[in-house]
């Protein structure tokens, strides 16, 4: 019986062997109806055809070779078809439904052919109880093996994924910067995923703004990358700014918050992509078939929106690829979060530090100055450097620079902290040494202020006062870098070489119980002093020796111009962004005309005080002064007054013509005078009132020898030397 049956399969397909297109057409109409995806997906439909023929042709075959057993080799088709279901995100329980179908109407379609060939039921049924023994065991190898090319496609997807994520992860977010973050996004993002990758962030974020829903705000195209050459897909040009229509899709993934996959294939080009028929005509050219519209959130707000399209790429987005983009997208706003916060704070610390950098340099006598500050480079951030030019009393002036560690707004408020510190120190006169003492307790005090969370307050200061009377340099230094000092040589005036002066480098501000040492030394008139903070110097390549050899250089042939020396040396020391906050002070030393400056030494007797006002009177008399002779005589009647009474001997009186006429008396007397308000019957008190009364500025000033009580008034409109001629 056995060989009728396999003799009656055999005659049986060779009846089929003719009818095999006719077979795959019949059975892939039955599967269109179970199977949508073979009507909407051509790819997918085209290659269903053969492997339905290919099937069927395996199939007979295992009929005609009687051996009942499985081929060693599943269709290739069947294996593509498999691995095509992979990438299209379609269950592998569809396919699996597919076979058990075909199988099924196959079956159907043999048993009705073998009605045909014969009328004897037995045989009929034996031949079905083989066929379906077969049947089984085709379909279910088959099965294995697609499942098998379909899991080691998913896998290899999940691969590329895990792959995208993690270089994604290691390539976005790689600098402070918004608009280099989001062409991050975009370069990953258009190697193995997407064709075409746009970021749309907002010129103001809503929460910002504060008005508006987040839709209605104009965003702008900050970043776009395709596989083709000028991004011709997309309508905007990088920088341009834009706004979607209400009722987009866009509109409504940013309201909501939600992203969107939108398959074009089926519903068309929509309007927000292609406002006209020859855009479309466009997106249809290049064979548009998919977009995922992914939102920028981040610390709870919407940054803008992300478009990742697919032309090239034969396999339209899914939902995988759709919860792989929000994964990026996500990793990437917070990162575009970040710079954009890190712009925003730098933008205000920058604000604040040249705020609190001196605007305008105030005229003064002693020298001429330039000066620069140039922030550090996106990375670092705003630091605390800062510089500053003091006039102080008797000609004097004071040339301050200084860093405050760490970056950003803590740095920027504790350097205008700082620097009216030494505005308020220099107002009383300090020599440098005692200055800075005073400046260490005031960053003592702040370290105790402050919460452990905003890290120790540290900083370096570096404070000189020149005298163009005595042409001589009084400098003290916490923890900072020594200036360079280039004399002028008084045969060749045209060459000099620069040098280092020897100061006794202090500890840093802030570490409290050390002294700091006060450095003196004369300078010629013409010559440079050039203070400058770290950043000048050292760099991530160079060595501070190496750059400190490069300011000698400029320094050593550094033009008449100060403006154009300070552009030399940044030009040679920081060709590129600084990778420091960088301040630069380069001052001019002037000499005042010995004829401008008068000075008497008195005995320490009441008689003395006729003979001081009888010297002002010639002197002011020679300047030219005589309008300000009385007044002048009782300012300095009452200064040596107040010296030999109260003072010690020596006592000496100089007078110093500039932009003002100012009166010095000196004592050997450490203890200084005060203001206070006489009564009626009081025989003192009025001296120093007086002198208020009648000038501008007066004060009192320490020095190793005693004190210095000054005093000044204001020139006669038209009367006295300028600055210029000083």
């Amino acid at each position: 019986m056995g060989t009728d049956v396999d003799a009656f399969l055999g005659q049986l397909v060779r009846h089929l062997r003719i009818q095999v297109d006719r077979l795959a057409c019949l059975l892939l109409q039955r599967l269109n109806g179970e199977l949508p995806e073979l009507r909407e997906e051509g790819e997918i439909s085209a290659l269903t055809v053969d492997e339905t023929a290919q099937h069927i042709s395996a199939f007979l075959d295992l009929l005609e070779t009687r051996s009942g057993g499985s081929p060693s080799e599943v269709p290739p088709a069947a294996l593509a078809i498999g691995r095509l279901y992979a990438k299209r995100g379609i269950p592998v329980s569809r396919l699996l439904r597919a076979y058990r179908l075909g199988h099924v109407s196959l079956f159907e379609r043999v048993q009705a052919e073998a009605s045909r060939l014969t009328d004897d039921w037995h045989m009929i049924h034996l031949a079905s109880m083989r066929l379906v023994t077969i049947g089984f065991d085709y379909v279910d190898h088959s099965s294995e093996q697609v499942v098998a090319a379909y899991q080691e496609e998913r896998d290899h997807l999940v691969q590329r994924r895990l792959a995208l994520t993690n270089r994604a992860s290691k390539r976005i977010g790689t600098t402070l910067d918004v608009t280099r973050t989001a062409e991050e996004l975009t370069e990953v993002c258009t190697e193995d995923f997407a064709d075409l990758v746009t970021v749309d962030l907002f010129d103001t974020a809503p929460d910002e703004l504060g008005t508006g829903p987040p839709e209605a705000l104009t965003q702008r195209r900050v970043a776009q990358h395709s596989v083709l050459d000028g991004c011709p897909e997309s309508l905007l040009r990088r920088g341009e700014a834009h706004s979607y229509p209400d009722d987009s899709q866009p509109a409504r993934a940013l309201a909501t918050g939600r992203s969107v996959l939108h398959h074009v294939a089926g519903a068309g080009i929509p309007a927000w992509m292609a406002p006209s028929e020859s855009r479309r005509e466009v997106l249809r050219a290049l064979g548009l078939h998919s977009v995922l519209l992914v939102p920028l959130h981040a610390r709870g707000g919407t940054l803008g929106l992300v478009q990742f399209v697919r032309h090239r790429t034969s396999a339209p987005l899914d939902d995988d690829d759709l919860l792989l983009a929000q994964e990026i997208a996500s990793r990437a706003a917070v990162s575009i979060d970040n710079a954009r916060r890190y712009t925003h704070e730098r933008s205000t610390a920058l604000t604040l530090q040249r705020a609190l950098l001196p605007r305008h340099v105030v005229k003064q006598s002693a020298v001429e100055t330039a000066s620069r500050y140039l922030p550090a480079g996106s990375g670092a951030g705003v630091g605390g450097d800062w510089y500053d030019v003091i006039p102080l009393s008797g000609a004097r002036v004071a040339l301050v620079v200084g860093d405050v560690v760490g970056h950003g707004l803590h740095a920027a408020a504790t350097m205008g902290r700082l620097r009216t510190a030494v505005r308020a120190f220099a107002d009383i006169d300090l020599m440098p040494d005692e200055l800075l003492t005073h400046l260490d307790d005031v960053v003592i005090r702040m370290q105790r202020e402050e919460s452990r969370d905003e890290g120790e307050t540290s900083a370096s200061c570096l404070y000189a006062i020149y005298d163009p009377v005595s042409r001589r340099c009084s400098l003290a230094s916490a923890g900072h870098l020594p200036p360079t000092v280039v004399p002028l040589s008084p045969t060749n005036r045209t060459s000099s070489v620069a040098e280092l002066p020897e100061v006794p480098i202090g500890p840093p501000l802030g570490l409290g119980g050390l002294p700091f040492e006060t450095a003196e030394f004369e300078l010629p008139e013409g010559s440079l002093l050039v203070l400058h903070t770290d950043g000048l110097l050292a760099g991530r390549t160079r060595d501070v020796d190496v750059g400190l050899a490069t300011l000698h250089d400029v320094l050593t042939s550094a033009p008449e111009s100060l403006e154009e020396t300070c552009d030399q040396l940044l030009a040679s020391l920081l060709p590129g962004r600084p990778a420091d906050d960088v301040a630069l002070l380069v001052a001019r030393t002037r000499a005042l005309d010995p004829d401008h400056v008068a000075v008497i030494d008195l005995p320490s007797d009441a008689a003395a005080v006729s003979g001081a006002r009888r010297f002002t009177s010639d002197i002011l008399a020679a300047w030219g002064l005589d309008a300000l002779s009385f007044t002048t005589e009782l300012v300095v009647s009452e200064l040596v007054t107040n010296a030999i009474r109260y003072g010690k001997s020596p006592v000496q009186l100089r007078l110093i013509l500039q932009a003002t006429l100012t009166c010095e008396v000196s004592d050997a007397s450490s203890t200084a005078p005060h203001m206070r308000r006489a009564r009626i019957f009081d025989e003192g008190g009025r001296g120093l009132l007086l002198v208020a009364q009648l000038t501008e500025r007066w004060g009192t000033r320490h020095n190793r020898e005693g004190k210095v009580i000054w005093a000044e008034q204001a020139l006669p409109a038209g009367s006295g030397p300028s600055i210029e001629k000083i």
